[in-house]
């Protein structure tokens, strides 16, 4: 959702462990093989979620062709940047990019309800009722937010990507989110849009178009819930926090491998010397007759 699921590198990482670490380490894995295999059982259900949802509004028509282009140029993109740009060295660890804390994960649980969950309902509700208008203005970024929060949970398990791909992927699909949202926001205020929900304001909630009328209020107040929340993670979380960090671990990393790598290379220079002053004939030593004949001439 806001870049917290790149934070922590990729999920198949392992660590280097020392000797004395190695059985500590097995007997944890061990005792934590089943929490692991559901956690990662329920990440692969989602992602089957996810799939289907891309599925079916791909094929609704309520997408845009420039939305539905966009993934495909992200995708390609982050390639790209991977194998010209940022290249991977090899994480040998799982780097900390951004240690959350429990009000940053309040803020996390806030956003997947607010930007999933949220217009989700109102997408189904909006088939239900028979609001092709409401359908059509949410569609885009439930579509867009399935590609991203797809395209992390893959990503996150290639090392073929660094840290610096990984952190720009939520950046650049929270920045087309946003005008998606923006479109959605407008639309809803639209004078079309209120038509489509009564032709006036009801005076009680007995009324019997109080129903259209909140159903439309919903729909405002999600869109512009969303258009700030994912405006201030973009503005205020993933560019000025978490890319910065994320170049921060990623030149760390590069100048420990250029330094590992240069000196296996010194090493390796040092040991071809060796190994060719062992191959050279030993000189013959001269016995001390030969010495004296040396000096008398």
């Amino acid at each position: 959702m806001s870049g917290a699921t790149l934070a922590a590198g990729p999920r198949s990482a392992k660590h280097d462990v020392g000797p004395g670490e190695g059985e500590l380490r097995k007997r944890s894995e061990e005792n934590s093989a089943s929490g692991l295999g559901g956690i990662m059982g329920s990440l692969r259900v989602i992602e089957l979620q996810l799939v289907a949802f891309i599925v079916v509004f791909s094929a609704s028509g309520l997408v845009p062709l420039v939305d539905l282009a966009f993934p495909v140029v992200i995708s390609l993109y982050a390639f790209a940047l991977s194998a010209l740009v940022f290249p991977s060295y090899g994480n040998r660890g799982t780097p900390d990019v951004f240690r959350g804390s429990r009000f940053f994960q309040l803020y996390v649980i806030l956003g997947t309800i607010i930007g999933l969950f949220l217009p989700l309902a109102y997408v189904l509700g909006g088939f239900a009722r028979g609001d092709q208008h409401a359908v059509r203005a949410a569609t885009p970024h439930l579509f867009l937010l399935s590609f991203q929060v797809l395209s992390e949970n893959i990503i996150s398990g290639l090392s073929i990507f660094s840290l610096p791909v990984r952190a720009l992927l939520p950046i650049l699909y929270t920045t087309r989110r946003i005008f998606t949202l923006m479109d959605w926001t407008v639309d809803t205020f639209s004078k079309t849009h209120a038509q489509a929900h009564g032709p006036s304001t009801p005076n009680s909630p007995l009324d019997p178009h109080f129903p259209d009328y909140a159903w439309m209020w919903f729909g405002r107040a999600l869109a512009v819930a969303n258009t700030v929340y994912f405006s201030i993670n973009l503005f205020c979380f993933l560019i000025p926090m978490f890319l910065p960090r994320a170049f921060d671990v990623y030149a760390e990393e590069r100048a420990g491998y250029l330094a590992e790598h240069r000196g296996s290379h010194a090493r390796k220079i040092e040991q071809e010397k060796k190994t060719e002053q062992g191959k050279r004939p030993p000189q013959p030593v001269p016995f001390e007759g030969q010495k004296v004949e040396k000096k008398a001439q």
